[in-house]
């Protein structure tokens, strides 16, 4: 899902709202790069043509292209650059967080999930949603059928938190929830994520 800012320009101050364009992937998903709200606006002063692009990976297929970098031109004449995170970046984080959980087999799993980044391990399965799109009780229910089938454990980790129905749901599941807060340093979001971090 595309994915949202509001951008402040540096120089007038305006504010202004920007969505993030997505570009079909070889595979015919659309891909946008996911913004970062913890990011800083800069000013574009010079055009250097290596830096006018970005590596954006597609979700469905796991497959990896070049992007131009997200721009926004504010009327006073500002052309401003957004910062983007890179979702494998992320993926590190999660991957370094259940490591030091004891997990350490883990690679990736591209199927069975609705949404996100999957990473498997011995008896784990954990899904990775680096959009700013809040999970939704399929997202959990879906999780959680593909790691029962699977046999493992479904473990969620998201940046922008879950809603009470989301969280019960999860808690009904047994599925640990994770949000992932300023610097990506996953926090538990429930009970089930406070015990395996335990």
């Amino acid at each position: 899902m595309t994915e949202s800012l509001t951008v402040r320009c540096p120089v007038c101050r305006r504010a202004h709202r920007y969505t993030a364009p997505a570009y079909p992937c070889a595979c015919g998903t659309p891909v946008a790069p996911a913004l970062d709200p913890d990011g800083t606006v800069t000013e574009v002063r010079r055009r250097v043509w290596e830096e006018e692009w970005i590596g954006v990976r597609c979700g469905a297929c796991g497959g990896r292209g070049q992007r131009p970098r997200p721009e926004l031109g504010c009327p006073c004449g500002t052309v401003l650059s957004l910062p983007v995170r890179d979702p494998f970046d992320l993926v590190a984080v999660v991957a370094r967080h259940l490591h030091g959980l004891g997990h350490r087999d883990l690679h990736h799993a591209r199927r069975g999930l609705t949404g996100g980044v999957g990473l498997a391990g011995r008896g784990l399965l954990a899904q990775v949603d680096p959009s700013g799109s809040p999970a939704t009780v399929r997202d959990v229910e879906c999780l959680w059928l593909t790691a029962t089938v699977r046999s493992a454990r479904g473990v969620h980790f998201s940046r922008t938190g879950y809603a009470a129905e989301v969280r019960a749901r999860a808690d009904q599941l047994g599925v640990p929830l994770f949000v992932l807060g300023p610097g990506a340093v996953p926090r538990p979001a429930n009970g089930a994520a406070a015990a395996l971090g335990a």
